[in-house]
């Protein structure tokens, strides 16, 4: 019952994203092909994760689970019975002070399980002027312990317009996320090195860049 449920509430917000955003993918160095991989992003809004989730196709999402804030996910009962049972969140509690166990290696679990994962590299919500803050060490942390797996970099574009920092209310627009060509970490490559190299790619990605 509980997983007929959690399959309901999916198809709604699949409905109500496409119905505020006309949320679309645009495939651009990959294709969308049900082969494990590690989908990093850009983090402007709450909305970025239910987004990137509804455009995915269903025999990706089937298999692809949110890294996501247990603070924030835990929050309620609904909150939890989204994050947990919806999007198969891989929940993380933001504040060290109050983990019990590894977050690096509860996300490497889940790829070992045979799972995707959406990941926000930058920690947070961005809520400065830069397109996007710095990526902290977790994606090489996880790359370099399955350097096998693709990392895809996935611009979210629009989003921070839609769902406003502090809104109830979203404002219908136009979404996109954007997917890029996978990258990997070099056997050698230095931390500071990979996560630059990693958000650039990231970076590319913004419409207004492809089309300087």
């Amino acid at each position: 019952m509980r997983r007929f449920a959690a399959s309901i509430v999916g198809q709604l917000l699949i409905f109500v994203g496409q119905f505020i955003t006309a949320a679309r993918a645009d495939w651009r160095g990959i294709e969308p092909v049900p082969r494990q991989r590690i989908y990093y992003a850009n983090h402007s809004s709450n909305a970025d994760l239910p987004l990137i989730w509804t455009v995915l196709p269903a025999a990706i999402r089937r298999n692809t689970r949110a890294v996501a804030a247990a603070d924030y996910w835990l929050k309620n009962k609904l909150r939890a019975f989204i994050g947990r049972d919806v999007f198969h969140g891989v929940l993380i509690d933001r504040r060290a002070e109050h983990r019990t166990d590894d977050p690096i290696a509860k996300i490497v679990q889940a790829l070992d399980d045979g799972s995707s994962i959406i990941i926000f590299p930058e920690g947070g919500r961005n809520r400065s002027e830069d397109p996007l803050m710095p990526f902290k060490a977790g994606l090489y942390n996880i790359a370099q312990q399955r350097p096998e797996v693709d990392l895809v970099p996935c611009w979210i574009d629009n989003i921070a317009h839609i769902m406003p920092t502090g809104e109830v209310i979203p404002v219908p627009l136009a979404c996109t996320v954007t997917f890029g060509a996978p990258i990997h970490v070099g056997e050698t490559e230095q931390k500071d090195a990979f996560l630059s190299r990693a958000s650039d790619a990231l970076l590319d990605l913004i419409p207004s860049r492809g089309q300087a």
